[in-house]
């Protein structure tokens, strides 16, 4: 394999795992955060406290403050929040050559464009192979090296293939896909209905109403993946309807945990304002709802919890609307 040094932008739950991982299995890697007091954290205590809590970080993990650092590695995993993801790597690209895949692990829509993020990409780094990673997985079982399956999904397979053999282990079994549509469709819409998933466990709704709302959920990434090209056994596969079923059935995920709260009455604006994490579905319900209204999709899910979210709709209102809509053939 041609990767040696592997870079992981972004400190974060998320970043800071896999790192870890990478480093458990002896990779040679480096850690890029935001936040000097979490390479200052990192470096003193190889703890994370604020975005994963209760994780030994491995010795052999590097870290740094200055995104320069990551110019020279061989291969680099983007793991910023997905709307800055865009103003990051347009920061990188100036120091890096043409042969370092980028890795996008980040799940989500750019908001301010509507545009996935393998088109925020092609804007800013457009000389860079490109490659997505997604899946069900929870940082904290990454980090503590529990077995995980995910998908990378690029146009050169054989890039995707030599990506998944460089990152998987032991504990990480790591697909490969041409369908990069599908990877990065099925990851950013499962945290829009998991928001949906938390607002029924929250409201106390029962396990039947939970598993409509998933089963009509991945439906609706169905319609909106395959509108937008991708392959229907994509998102049927680790990065669509297994990551669903991750993210919509555990209050560890921020986007469950987040509708938990609406469905107990909390506003979201305080819960989002409360947390150090990012909550990436409220940002790609509102493109979600965008894209969707530009190609005549339908996604009255996608819809509701946006509508809900920004404080537009009561969540009675939302459910009735759902339930009240004209009956169909499922097919």
């Amino acid at each position: 394999m041609r990767f040696g040094t592997i870079g992981v932008v972004g400190g974060g739950a998320w970043g800071t795992a896999l790192a870890c991982s990478l480093a458990t299995a002896g990779k040679s890697c480096r850690l890029w955060a935001y936040e000097t007091e979490t390479v200052r954290e990192i470096e003193d205590h190889r703890t994370n406290r604020v975005f994963l809590p209760n994780v030994t970080i491995p010795d052999n993990l590097g870290v740094t403050a200055k995104l320069s650092d990551i110019a020279d590695c061989s291969l680099i995993l983007l793991v910023p929040p997905a709307q800055h993801l865009g103003r990051i790597v347009g920061e990188l690209s100036r120091s890096l050559d043409r042969t370092q895949p980028l890795v996008v692990c980040a799940k989500g829509i750019e908001r301010a464009s509507n545009r996935l993020l393998g088109d925020v990409l092609d804007d800013v780094a457009p000389s860079q192979p490109q490659a997505f990673l997604s899946g069900p997985s929870f940082a904290a079982d990454v980090a503590r090296n529990r077995p995980v399956a995910l998908t990378v999904g690029s146009d050169d397979e054989d890039l995707g293939e030599e990506i998944a053999r460089t990152i998987g282990s032991p504990r990480m079994r790591v697909y490969w896909t041409s369908d990069t549509i599908g990877v990065q469709v099925g990851g950013a819409v499962k945290n829009v209905l998991a928001i949906a998933a938390g607002i029924v466990d929250g409201l106390e709704l029962g396990a039947s109403a939970h598993a409509a709302l998933v089963t009509r959920g991945f439906a609706e990434m169905r319609r909106f993946g395959t509108a937008l090209g991708a392959r229907p056994e994509t998102l049927g596969g680790l990065s669509g309807l297994g990551d669903l079923l991750l993210t919509c059935g555990s209050p560890q995920s921020r986007n469950m945990s987040l509708g938990r709260a609406l469905g107990h009455g909390k506003i979201a604006a305080d819960v989002l304002g409360a947390r150090a994490a990012v909550t990436e579905g409220v940002f790609t319900a509102s493109a979600m709802v965008s894209i969707a209204k530009q190609h005549g999709i339908e996604a009255p899910i996608a819809e509701a919890v946006h509508a809900v979210v920004e404080g537009e709709l009561a969540i009675s209102e939302a459910i009735d609307g759902l339930l009240q809509r004209p009956m169909k053939s499922e097919d």
